[in-house]
């Protein structure tokens, strides 16, 4: 294992002296392992390949990612069990990764709900490369949101300066666990859209307008929303399992998870944690007051089997991403309903959320969620530092 770290760090240290666009092409450290001779193609069908573009030694579980225009890379770090040193993180050029904007607000005050961060699950930058963050109010991962502290917090990265603190809790309930964000900001509009996956699977989507304020809590009572009973998710060839002490190992439960946007915010995507299924409904009647529960429930598509995935994302073609982690690989949905695997590596090993950059890159974070210690009877079978991979397509974000 010394051995090891010492190898990650030389490898780390000669990469800081590049760009973050060479680092991809450069950073290799963990080669994915070549075919047998036996493989042909009669029995293996290839896909693409990924490259490694970072290693973030973070502190703790690292599912979030988001990337500014300039290449500054950010991962969040949901407080899963409340002994997580900070939530939210900057990781530099050689792999560290230091609390952002400090250590201060990184520790959660319910007196200061607003004010520090609790529980970061992810974030994403605006058009204006303005960072928004998700805080689900969780300072131990469960039980109810400390009143106050579900939030999106936009900052500007330059000067670290918050410019914007967005109240969630008129859609936030007791069983709430807040997860995945988009933000749809143009011309005429300023609007949010926030999955909930539930403690208790029960899920719902959250719209937000970022004007005035106003929160909607959508969906709640719809299967579209709901942890799919009987699922099973596996990863590095296991099923992903809750232990607790000598009990039975339990099923996984997570209900709306992942979400994309459409091209010019027309279409909002998202799926449960645990399920299989995709689904489309359209954006801006989430917001409209004209809009009953029933009206909007009316309007949800379901888009078929697209395999068990955590973060979606969506391209200029109007094609989703999916992080399929199962295979530890990336699928992408054509606007027809073709699916096809675009990519694969074993080092994406719970692979989590997805990034799609201007100049056609698909980052993705490799969280390894699956070898927490709740799902190994207790030992933490995580392997730092974490790994983001890429892989180029054509086309840019939504």
């Amino acid at each position: 294992m010394l051995a090891r770290r010492r190898f990650l760090a030389s490898t780390l240290t000669a990469l800081a002296a590049l760009p973050f666009a060479a680092r991809a092409a450069a950073a290799q450290a963990s080669p994915a392992p070549a075919a047998s001779s036996s493989e042909t193609a009669d029995t293996a069908r290839e896909v693409g390949t990924m490259e490694l573009a970072l290693l973030a030694d973070a502190p703790s579980t690292p599912t979030g990612l988001a990337i500014s225009a300039r290449g500054r890379v950010f991962v969040m770090m949901p407080r899963f069990t409340g002994d997580e040193p900070y939530t939210l993180g900057e990781v530099a050029p050689d792999g560290s990764v230091t609390p952002y904007p400090d250590a201060a607000s990184n520790r959660p005050d319910p007196e200061r709900a607003q004010a520090t961060f609790f529980h970061v699950p992810n974030g994403v930058f605006d058009r204006d490369d303005r960072l928004w963050l998700l805080d689900a109010g969780l300072p131990q991962g469960s039980g109810s949101p400390v009143a106050g502290a579900a939030k999106l917090v936009q900052i500007d990265i330059e000067t670290g300066t918050v410019l914007k603190i967005v109240p969630l809790d008129p859609g936030v309930e007791p069983t709430s666990s807040l997860n995945d964000l988009r933000i749809d900001i143009a011309d005429g509009r300023a609007r949010a859209f926030v999955t909930d996956q539930g403690q208790d699977g029960q899920g719902a989507v959250l719209a937000v307008d970022l004007d005035t304020g106003r929160v909607v809590r959508r969906l709640g009572e719809h299967a579209s929303t709901r942890s799919q009973k009987g699922v099973a998710k596996f990863v590095e060839h296991r099923p992903v399992m809750r232990t607790s002490g000598s009990g039975k190992p339990t099923h996984v439960q997570g209900g709306a998870n992942g979400i994309a946007l459409g091209p010019g915010g027309h279409r909002l995507y998202y799926a449960p944690l645990m399920g299989r299924r995709l689904y489309a409904v359209d954006a801006a009647s989430l917001l409209d007051t004209a809009k009953s529960d029933a009206d909007i429930a009316a309007g949800v598509e379901d888009l078929g089997e697209k395999g068990l995935t955590g973060g979606l994302g969506a391209d200029a073609q109007d094609r989703i991403y999916l992080t399929l982690q199962e295979q530890n690989a990336i699928g992408r949905r054509h606007p027809g309903g073709t699916l096809e695997t675009i990519a694969s590596d074993p080092r994406l090993i719970w692979a989590d959320t997805i990034v799609i950059t201007a100049d056609g890159w698909l980052y993705v974070s490799a969280a390894q969620v699956n070898r927490r210690p709740e799902y190994n009877g207790g030992a933490d079978l995580q392997k730092p530092p974490y790994a983001v991979l890429r892989v180029r397509i054509d086309a840019g974000p939504a």
